[in-house]
Parts: structure tokens; C-alpha cells; sequence
């Protein structure tokens, strides 16, 4: 009988079923808690979130965190409300599309706005990335159209290399805010040997074999390419944990120049206080100073600290991390409802907003899966 190595002991032919069951998506799911559901992740620490609630006499004091975005920017708020926050010339070119709206309006609207492909097109009301789609001509961005059921937006493609998420926590009244964790974003991307197709090499690494459903629908003819020797290719172009990426905790790299310039952007978005800033940029260097890059996305009251996902952590870090950002959370709504009179929801319009989160999520996935 033939072994494997001289260490490992298990016949070849159970090697091998071993590695095809390890490499299963179930079991790579199973065993990596950062792609556990939602409610299974966080659900051991809800007691906190039950506990903070008795403290403030709300379960969705949430919304009292940013004032001026829809529910603090905890469910159901809208991307192009926020980007009409933000400074000018701080995010890509951004114009609505409303769902139903006939081609010769949507080129229209592309003309006046003086944008060109490629471009990124995303539902004006997301989900985890679900819907985000890099579009390359007219042709998919009619297809894109006749898909989504949603209103959506149509960007400017930022063709900056490099993505982090920088988590930005204030507390009302005090003069500077801090910055409280760092993700960087390593976009889904391959190396080519030659001669096996993308499919293949995608399949040596679990997390990219979570990504072989998607690309199978969107894009299979991308599955079938083979890359030259040394060649790479970025597979999935956006910094979502969902779509493939690999996020990594910088938070070691907060430093005071960096902390000044985020502080000083977050100050000119009206009444700002807790969430995560996704930005595009090349050089470090040149992020820290404030220049060259491109904010993707501000993410309000529901932001996670994403750099929990980074898989050198464990589990309790997360909920260690999560719960502290809990804290942040809750300490700054009660401030703003204490100072600023801002009265939290009620309880039922917290039902309904979760009511019509689960609307949204299964129209997405109708739309797109």
C-alpha cells in the first residue's frame, strides 16, 4: 500500500478523498467561522446588545448615531444619500438610475454626466456586495438594467490598485475622533502556470473555490482561460469578504498623520460619528497625507470592524472587537440623544426596517444568484 509523505500515513487513495471533502464548501464554511451566517456569528454575544439596550431604553438606539443618514446607516439607507455627504471630488462620479428607466434615458444620462466605460454599476440600497458588477460596455450595462429589480447607481471606475477600510468612531462634543481599526483588502487574484485554466488553480485555494458558483454563472468563459507562466489576474476587482477578498488587519499602521487626515474628512460629513470609510488609494504614504484617492463606500451605524476577518484572528477577537465597537455605538447615541434631542426609533419602525431588510436581501438574490 502507497503513502503520502513520510510523516503522514494515510493511504493515497483516502488522502486524496480527504483533501476533495476538506476542500468542500460546506466544510470550508464549517471550519472557517469568518464565513459563518450572520445570526451564527454573532449570536453568543447578543446578550450584550440585549444589555446595552436596557441601558439606553431602546433595542434600535442605532439611529441616534448619525443623525442625517437613514437609520444611523444601520439597514436600508441609501448609497447616493450618503455619497451627497460627502466632499466634493472625494468619491467617483455617481449618478441614480431608477429601476424601470429605459435605455435611451440611461444613455442619456451617461452623456450628460460625461462618464465612460468601464464603469461599476451597485444597487443603490446593498447587501454584501450582492449586485456589484464591473461593467465593460453598453451591451452588459443594458443587461445590468434589465436584471436589477432595485434603483441603482452607475460609477466611474476608480482604477486606483489598492482598497482598506479605515473604522472612524467620534464621540459628540469632543474635538477629535480616533480611528479604531485598519482593513486592507487583497482583491481575489490568481497566477498563472501556463497551462491549467483559472478553474483549476482556483481550486487549490479555499478561498477561491467559494467563488467558483459565482463565476460559473457571471463569467464562465473566464474559468476556461489558461494565464501565461507568471501572468496575474485579478478575478474579482472589489474589496468584499464576500466576493473573495482577503482582508487583513492593518490597524498596527494608525498613526497620528493618518488619524488627522481621516478626522478632518469625517468632520466635513454633516454630523459623522461611527462607521467604516472603504477607500481606494496606491501609496500608503500618499493616503496618510490625504491625497490621491477615492472614498467607495461610508458605511454608518451597521459597519463592522472589519479587520476581525483577518484569518490569523480568532473567534473571541472578534467578538472581543465587535463588543467594544458595540460600546462605541451605544455611547454615542445616548450622547446624541442626551444633547442633540435626537429621539431613538421606536420599536415598531425597528421591526419594520428589519422587515423590509429581508425584503431587500431576498430581492437581490432573486435579481442576482
Amino acid at each position: 500500500m502507497k503513502y503520502i509523505g513520510k510523516q503522514n500515513k494515510i493511504p493515497s487513495k483516502q488522502y486524496q478523498m480527504f483533501k476533495i471533502l476538506k476542500n468542500h464548501p460546506l466544510l470550508i464554511r464549517l471550519f472557517h467561522w469568518e464565513y459563518w451566517p450572520f445570526h451564527v456569528l454573532y449570536g453568543p454575544i447578543y446578550p450584550i446588545w440585549l444589555f446595552q439596550s436596557i441601558k439606553t431604553r431602546s433595542v434600535f438606539f442605532i439611529n441616534a448615531a448619525n443623525p442625517k443618514i437613514t437609520n444611523g446607516g444601520f439597514l436600508m439607507e441609501r448609497k447616493k444619500e450618503i455619497y451627497d455627504q460627502l466632499p466634493s471630488n472625494t468619491y467617483p462620479k455617481t449618478i441614480l438610475i431608477k429601476a424601470g428607466t429605459n435605455w435611451g434615458q440611461i444613455k442619456g444620462d451617461l452623456l450628460d454626466s460625461n462618464l465612460s466605460f468601464p464603469l461599476i454599476a451597485k444597487p443603490d440600497i446593498g447587501m454584501r456586495g450582492m449586485g456589484v458588477k464591473k461593467i465593460l460596455n453598453e451591451t452588459e450595462l443594458q443587461e445590468y438594467a434589465r436584471r436589477s429589480s432595485l434603483d441603482f447607481l452607475i460609477q466611474e471606475f476608480i482604477a486606483l490598485e489598492k482598497e482598506v477600510g479605515v473604522f472612524y468612531v467620534r464621540y459628540p462634543g469632543e474635538k477629535m475622533g480616533f480611528i479604531s481599526g485598519i482593513v486592507g483588502k487583497e482583491f481575489l487574484t490568481i497566477t498563472g502556470n501556463g497551462f491549467d485554466p483559472v478553474i483549476k488553480i482556483l481550486c487549490e485555494d479555499p478561498r477561491h473555490i467559494l467563488q467558483i458558483p459565482f463565476l460559473t454563472k457571471e463569467n464562465p468563459s473566464l474559468l476556461e482561460k489558461v494565464l501565461k507562466k507568471g501572468e496575474t489576474e485579478i478575478i474579482v476587482p472589489y474589496g468584499n469578504h464576500a466576493r473573495g477578498a482577503k482582508f487583513l488587519d492593518y490597524s498596527n499602521r494608525i498613526n497620528p498623520e493618518l488619524t488627522s487626515f481621516i478626522d478632518g474628512l469625517c468632520k466635513q460629513i454633516p454630523d459623522f460619528y461611527f462607521g467604516r470609510i472603504d477607500m481606494r488609494y496606491d501609496n500608503w504614504e500618499e493616503l496618510c497625507k490625504g491625497c490621491k484617492f477615492s472614498i467607495i463606500e461610508l458605511n454608518g451605524a451597521g459597519s463592522e470592524p472589519t479587520h476581525i476577518y483577518d484569518p490569523k484572528h480568532s473567534l473571541l477577537f472578534a467578538w472581543k472587537e465587535i463588543i467594544l465597537h458595540w460600546g462605541y455605538l451605544q455611547k454615542i447615541s445616548s450622547i446624541n440623544h442626551k444633547n442633540m434631542k435626537i429621539p431613538y426609533m421606536k420599536l415598531k419602525d425597528g421591526i419594520q426596517m428589519l422587515k423590509e431588510n429581508t425584503i431587500l436581501i431576498k430581492t437581490l438574490q432573486k435579481d442576482w444568484h
